[in-house]
Formats: structure tokens, sequence, C-alpha cells
């Protein structure tokens, strides 16, 4: 038996993209990002009106766009998938990891390392579909799998 340390410059968790449809490599199943721009949101997306906007940023700054909320699903799941196959839009969901106040200091704590902002938090009153290119958080690296989210070298 062998001991290990690895060590990485960002946080893991253990929640997957919500749809096999965001995969984009061919090996592993994974979805791998690079310079990629992070949505923070405590709250349940399920309209397009809540999406549409933050998936305009990303295509304007030709820049990939992961969501990470309390859930996406509806007509907002819909839609990102659809920006996906058809557009070529590179985009995922991921479920936010932890329940009630653990997943709001978790969410704060991501804002934190990422430079972003999180939509849904009582201090902050922006609106979702009002989101401006300086309320998301930044990374180099986003690797998501079904199980975990790996995102590395915040802003």
């Amino acid at each position: 038996m062998n001991d290990e340390l690895e060590t990485i410059e960002g946080m893991k968790f253990d929640r997957g993209y919500i749809s096999p449809y965001f995969i984009n490599t061919a090996k592993g199943a994974k979805v791998e990002f690079e310079k990629a721009l992070l949505l923070l949101s405590e709250k349940k997306i399920s309209s397009v009106q809540e999406i549409v906007p933050a998936l305009e940023l990303a295509n304007k700054y030709r820049k990939p766009l992961v969501i990470i909320a309390e859930d996406v699903d509806g007509e907002a799941l819909t839609t990102m998938v659809l920006n996906r196959l058809k557009v070529g839009l590179q985009v995922a969901a991921v479920k936010a990891p932890g329940f009630g106040d653990n997943r709001k200091n978790t969410l704060k704590d991501m804002a934190i390392a990422t430079g972003g902002t999180v939509f849904g938090d009582e201090a902050n009153m922006v609106k979702l579909e009002d989101v401006q290119i300086q309320d998301f958080g930044e990374a180099e690296e986003v690797s998501i799998t079904k199980d975990d989210t790996l995102i590395l070298r915040g802003k």
C-alpha cells in the first residue's frame, strides 16, 4: 500500500454534469474547458429567460460557460443542450454541492476563488437576467465527469 499526496490549485466537488449531452471529449466521457466563465446560482434555473443573457455573453466573448446552480432543468436545460448540439456552444451545467447553508457557503467560496458573483444570494439582488460579464467567475481549466467537477486556477 502506497500513500499518495496530490496538490492542486483549485477546487473539486462531488457533483458532475447534469446531462451527458455536454460531454466534449472522446476519451473519458468528460467535459473539459479552458478559460471558462462560471455562473454561480443558489437557486434552481428553469426558464429560458434566466439563461439566455448568460449564453449570449459567453458566445459574444467566445468563452465556454459552466453554470453551477441548485439545479438546471426544464426549458433552461433544453436550451443549453440544443445550443451545445446545434450551435456548438461550449456549455455545461452542474448541480451545486451540499445543502442549505453549506451550499451557500460553498458557492461563496467558489465566487471568491474565481472572482464571480453568487446569484440568488440575499446580499446580491442582481437578477440572473441582468448578468454582466464581470458577474462571471473565471477559471483557467474546468473538468467535469459524471461524478465530479474540478475547477483549476480561478481568477
